[in-house]
């Protein structure tokens, strides 16, 4: 990208909903693209740098002195095993980097700052957000471009979602102009559990296309691969979990390919505020609320002659990719989808 790496926040206030899960994957899965990716880990817990094999004798260097320091992010970059994809890791100090920054210069604007060293490095740079709304969060939010909000199929999936709306639309207003929200993406999808069915169909009729048609599938491949140091497209691409982040990768590409402007705007928090999903006897409290305030389409392109479609596109790519990583070649030739 010729005007900079496209910076997304994955953020959600609500612990265990898949965000390092879904920061690690979906960043192997647009590695597998042949984009060149960069997770930044938010998180103090630090999971997405284990996730990622990044040992903590490794992290004397960390986002946390990009925050307090004002030290370039390139100056911290530590590269993973997956080849055009790299990471800055979370450190032990930063669980008090939330107090040491409310007394600082420029303290939203920290990690901004810290980003205009990477101009034309990468194409994608993934912040891996921490479970609550704090400073952290909020130097993610102004220097991003827009959040994803990974949002678990479950009977209280949507407490908290308007929260973190109106944080968005408090960043776009007084910090952050161009801050959309990218899209909504389901996970620990469970088709053999009703409510997950219901979850997904409640959320889709209130916020339409802001939700992504790929859902996380549960999937204990996903679980394990951490233990391991590996994201699960290299401890296991076959399995259901990696071929949705593939799915996942190849439709934010489709999006942002049809679309001028990526990202879909911010659905207004009031249609959502204090509602989740109905239980079968019971009317949707989302009914009830508010309506969504109207969300710009999207337009999908389809593939035509010449053209090919970038779902298509990634799986193929994400096939080759695999193969090169088990016969220790490193990175196989992709076909790009042509933007």
């Amino acid at each position: 990208m010729s005007s900079g790496p496209r910076v997304l926040a994955i953020a959600n206030q609500k612990g265990g909903v898949g965000k390092t899960t879904t920061a690690v994957n979906l960043a192997t899965a647009l590695a597998a693209c042949k984009k060149r990716v960069l997770i930044i880990d938010m998180d103090p817990q630090g999971n997405a740098s284990t996730g990622l094999g990044v040992a903590p004798d490794r992290r004397a260097r960390s986002i946390y002195h990009v925050l307090m320091d004002g030290t370039p992010v390139k100056d911290v970059v530590i590269e993973t095993a997956v080849p055009g994809m790299a990471v800055v890791p979370s450190g032990v100090d930063l669980s008090g980097a939330e107090l040491e920054l409310v007394n600082a210069d420029r303290r939203e604007y920290r990690l901004r700052d810290g980003l205009e060293s990477l101009f034309g490095d990468y194409d994608y740079v993934l912040i891996d957000c921490p479970p609550a709304l704090g400073l952290l969060t909020l130097n993610a939010f102004v220097a991003s471009d827009a959040v994803l909000v990974p949002l678990q199929a479950e009977f209280y999936a949507l407490e908290g979602l308007s929260h973190l709306l109106r944080t968005v639309e408090r960043v776009k207003r007084g910090l952050n102009p161009k801050l959309e929200i990218q899209g909504i993406v389901l996970t620990m999808f469970d088709r053999r559990n009703n409510l997950c069915d219901m979850v997904a169909e409640d959320v889709r009729k209130h916020l339409g296309d802001v939700v992504y048609e790929t859902m996380i599938p549960r999937n204990v491949r996903v679980s394990e691969a951490p233990s391991h140091g590996k994201p699960v497209l290299l401890y296991d691409m076959k399995c259901a979990g990696s071929q949705s982040y593939i799915r996942l990768a190849g439709e934010i590409l489709r999006r942002e390919k049809g679309s001028a402007v990526p990202g879909s705007g911010i659905p207004h928090s009031s249609s959502i505020s204090g509602a989740r999903a109905s239980r079968p006897e019971a009317p949707s409290p989302l009914g009830a609320a508010a309506a969504v305030k109207p969300i710009a389409p999207r337009p999908m392109v389809t593939a035509t002659q010449g053209d090919k479609d970038p779902v298509a596109t990634a799986i193929a790519n994400s096939k080759r990719f695999g193969s090169a990583l088990a016969s220790g070649i490193g990175t196989a030739p992709a076909e790009l989808p042509r933007r």
